[in-house]
């Protein structure tokens, strides 16, 4: 019986087999996988591809109207050659040439940004695949006479075929065809060039294992610099017609890299892992920089800097060659497996640039430096409604664009921090080390460093990454004073989650306790609902009590009264940098929490600037004072107070002692102007009647008092803008101005033209450009004429996202915004988002809430 029934078991399965084959035949082969990159092709691919090699060859014509052209040569292991294998190419069908698998040609067709290669053209083992391609020019950043690929997060694929992921690294062989006069760098080293009567190629080592998205090279009319440090030669390309402005940067640009190489492989414990070190300094370069291993991108206006550069010029200089520096190691020797951890190298980089540039600048505050470089940008984000978790989960790698931000480049640095107090800095640096050691040339995801971190301690990482990693907001710590009989009777912190979700963030505090003359610092750590400090129990009546000591604490601190009022009086009285800064980040965020006026503030600001001895306390003040004026003060007031703000700030600027200050008070006084006499007296300055000792004006300074003017409808305004166009000696320079010029426009009907322009993707090309246009179409003294246009731009966000590159969506919706404060554009603005389709990216929503978050709350507050 039992051998009967097996039987007919056996029979059934096999007419089930069989019916499955029937309809599998049936219905032809397999589906194309989805647009972009989804994470599910991209698991299957990185389980089924090995020894992957890119030969890749591309041919730039002299004029932009005609297409570049390539072709790819991928081999590659494949264990399982069943299933069809895709590669990723987001172009239209007439963009593929040719397309050969194995020796066998293959339909040249593109399914779903795919192109994919069918399973009887593959085998089990070694493969070739060879695609011959017109490429994209979306991510080739082409001008007239130089282009720069940019492929970060997953834009490889617009221009041209290959697996875009992160966790398929590959050994790359290029060769660039391009005119004769043009370079070409990229990430291998030069092996030859071969050149014919027109035409030159050059030919690139094979790099070692990178990503798709550190693939790179730069073409076009380049200057090149050299120079030797520590027997390692460094080569800066860049386009800077200024050989002065050349010279004055050089030696430093060269400094500040052999510097930070140097402390990394000390760190790290590494050398450094790629075979040269070259960097491109790029006009209106859409990041700070790109790590590309051996090829790194700057913007050349940061790293080439003006005579006249403020000390937070430099330090930012600094910090953004040990970052991209620091990524060689960090995202480049071990990058993440996929792009949900895309924040551990920007951390990294982040946390390493603040400990790299400290010995290049011995007279600066580092602490200081830190807080006011990550605090206030990471709470611009977190505060709001729009705040995102540090990690986030991550679909399709089409999306990988939007989760870029503060949160990953500001708030992570922090986090690092505290995880250093926690576990200690050996621990730390002995586990980086393991970490890079173990994944070297690979990929690895956060928890494989949790895992070996938590090794080195007995704090519990996986809660502390809960509330810190993986969930989006800050905590709000409330202060907790008793005073009984003229003494501290009790003092506790309590903290809470905004947000209800009933998250506790551990973390370690300095609190700052003056109190009978003297300044007592007491270390707490935050790990309960409600934390005491008994150690300031009987200590006479405070005069204040900061939480923010040393500035470490993060979150939104709800001070006691004694304390606000002690500040909004006498900030500026606080003996130590550090704890200014901090008190004063604290204090703002008071003011965005409506628990202080945005009058009183700005009263403080215009007492402790003259006060402030510190050049990184002043800077931050004159932002926060030129915010205060335009977004939280009302238009009636800010009149009352132009004439005696703009003295204050001449004075200031009469009397600072170095050019960075003096820079950096010239530019909050520019940036507020708007009474007669100052107009008049930046128009003279502009036309070269004034000067002003000891701050020499810079070309890019002669454009932004241009602008300025222009914005501010002076009478002259059209000739200003006429004459400073002629006057721009640098091509790019000039080409930059040109495209904004409208946008600064007297003649509304002019500015409407132009903001109608960008509607077309081929005038958002150069973002730098574009932002620059959109921040004078909603200049405040524009918001009344321009208010037309905040919901259309809003309205671009979602294709901006989808045609830009990572930052753009947010910049873009800043500039929009950035100029409005009342109550009509609020509302316009929240039923905006409030009625976006159910489709809409949660990221970009995350986006526009952030973005508005200074509206809502100038509208609520000067209502």
């Amino acid at each position: 019986m039992r051998s009967r029934l097996l039987a007919l078991v056996l029979v059934l399965a096999a007419l089930a087999v069989g019916a499955m084959v029937i309809s599998n035949y049936r219905s032809g082969p397999p589906p194309p996988p989805a647009a972009g990159i989804p994470l599910d092709v991209a698991d299957d691919r990185a389980a089924r591809i090995g020894d992957l090699r890119y030969d890749v060859t591309f041919r730039v014509p002299p004029s932009r109207a005609e297409p570049v052209r390539g072709n790819v040569v991928a081999t590659f292991t494949l264990a399982d050659a069943t299933r069809p294998i895709a590669f990723d190419f987001a172009q239209a069908d007439e963009h593929l040439v040719t397309v050969a698998a194995n020796r066998q040609l293959v339909e040249a067709r593109i399914e779903n940004q795919h192109v994919v290669i069918p399973a009887d053209r593959l085998v089990a083992g070694d493969n070739t695949v060879e695609l011959e391609f017109v490429a994209g020019d979306e991510s080739l950043n082409r001008q007239d006479d130089f282009l720069y690929a940019l492929f970060v997060p997953a834009r490889a694929s617009l221009a041209m075929p290959v697996f875009d992921q992160p966790n398929l690294k590959a050994r790359w062989r290029l060769m660039v065809n391009v005119p004769l006069g043009w370079t070409v760098v990229s990430n291998g080293r030069e092996t030859g060039r071969a050149t014919t009567e027109d035409r030159e190629s050059f030919i690139f080592n094979e790099t070692e294992p990178i990503s798709t998205y550190l693939f790179t090279f730069a073409a076009g009319r380049f200057s090149v610099e050299n120079a030797v440090r520590d027997d390692r030669v460094f080569r800066m390309y860049h386009r800077e017609t200024d050989a002065a402005k050349v010279a004055r940067n050089r030696e430093a640009i060269f400094d500040l890299h052999a510097r930070a190489l140097a402390w990394l492989e000390d760190y790290a414990g590494i050398p450094y892992p790629f075979e040269k070190f070259d960097f491109v300094l790029i006009p209106s370069f859409q990041f700070g920089g790109m790590e590309h291993p051996g090829a790194v991108f700057y913007n050349a206006s940061g790293v080439l800097l003006d005579e006249s550069a403020t000390k937070n010029q430099q330090l930012r200089r600094a910090s953004v060659i040990a970052h991209e520096t620091a990524h060689m190691w960090f995202g480049d020797l071990v990058t993440m497996r996929w792009f949900n951890d895309v924040w551990m190298k920007e951390v990294f980089a982040n946390f390493m640039a603040a400990k790299i540039v400290n010995p290049s600048f011995p007279d600066v505050n580092h602490e200081l430096r830190f807080l006011l470089t990550h605090y206030p940008a990471a709470y611009g984000v977190d505060r709001t409604e729009g705040a995102n978790p540090i990690r986030q989960d991550l679909d399709n790698l089409n999306e990988a664009g939007s989760l870029y931000g503060a949160i990953i480049y500001q708030k992570a640095p922090i986090v690092m921090r505290q995880l250093e107090l926690l576990i200690g800095p050996s621990a730390m640096r002995d586990g980086l080390r393991q970490y890079l050691e173990a994944h070297a040339f690979g990929n690895a995801t956060w928890t494989d460093l949790v895992r070996i971190l938590d090794a080195q301690t007995d704090v519990d990482l996986a809660a502390w990454s809960q509330a810190w990693v993986e969930e989006p907001g800050r905590p709000r710590v409330r202060t907790l004073l008793e005073v009984a009989d003229g003494r501290i009777a009790r003092l506790a912190f309590a903290q809470e989650d905004p947000r209800g979700r009933g998250l506790l963030w551990p973390q370690r505090l300095e609190v700052l306790v003056s109190s009978g003359g003297e300044v007592r610092e007491l270390g707490i750590t935050l790990e309960a609902a409600v934390t005491e400090l008994p150690e300031a129990a009987e200590l006479a009546a405070p005069d204040w009590v900061l939480p923010v000591g040393d500035g470490l604490g993060y979150g939104q601190f709800v001070l006691d009264e004694t304390t606000l009022t002690f500040l909004t009086s006498s900030l500026h009285r606080l003996p130590d940098a550090v704890t200014r800064g901090a008190a004063l980040i604290a204090l703002w965020e008071a003011m965005l929490e409506y628990q202080v006026e945005p009058a009183a503030v700005m009263e403080l600001l215009t007492r402790a600037i003259p006060a402030e001895t510190d050049e990184l306390n002043v800077q931050q003040m004159l932002g926060y004072l030129r915010t205060a004026y335009w977004q939280f003060t009302a238009a009636d007031d800010r009149r009352a107070i132009a004439v005696d703000l703009e003295t204050m700030l001449r004075t200031g600027l009469d009397g600072a002692r170095t050019s960075g200050a003096k820079a950096a008070w010239f530019n909050a006084l520019t940036g507020i102007a708007t009474t007669p006499a100052t107009l008049q007296w930046m128009e003279q300055l502009w036309r070269r009647d004034l000067t002003i000792p000891g701050l020499p004006l810079a070309e890019n300074d002669e454009i932004g008092l241009a602008l300025d003017l222009a914005v501010r409808d002076v009478p002259a305004a059209p000739e200003i803008l006429a004459a400073q166009l002629a006057r721009i000696e640098n091509p790019d320079r000039r080409a930059r101005f040109e495209f904004v010029m409208p946008a600064a426009s007297s003649d509304a009907a002019v500015r409407d033209a132009f903001f109608q322009g960008l509607q077309d993707v081929e005038n958002r090309e150069r973002e730098a450009w574009v932002l620059d246009a959109a921040g004078l179409i909603h200049h405040p003294l524009r918001a009344a004429a321009s208010q037309k246009h905040v919901i259309p731009a809003l309205d671009l966000v979602w294709e901006i996202q989808r045609t830009g590159d990572i930052f753009f969506p947010k910049r873009w919706a800043d500039a929009t915004l950035g100029g409005y404060q009342s109550v009509q554009t609020a509302a316009q603005v929240r039923a905006f988002i409030d009625a976006l389709p159910a489709d809409y990216p949660l990221r970009l929503r995350w986006v526009l809430l952030s973005a508005a978050d200074d509206l809502f709350r100038a509208a609520r507050i000067l209502n």
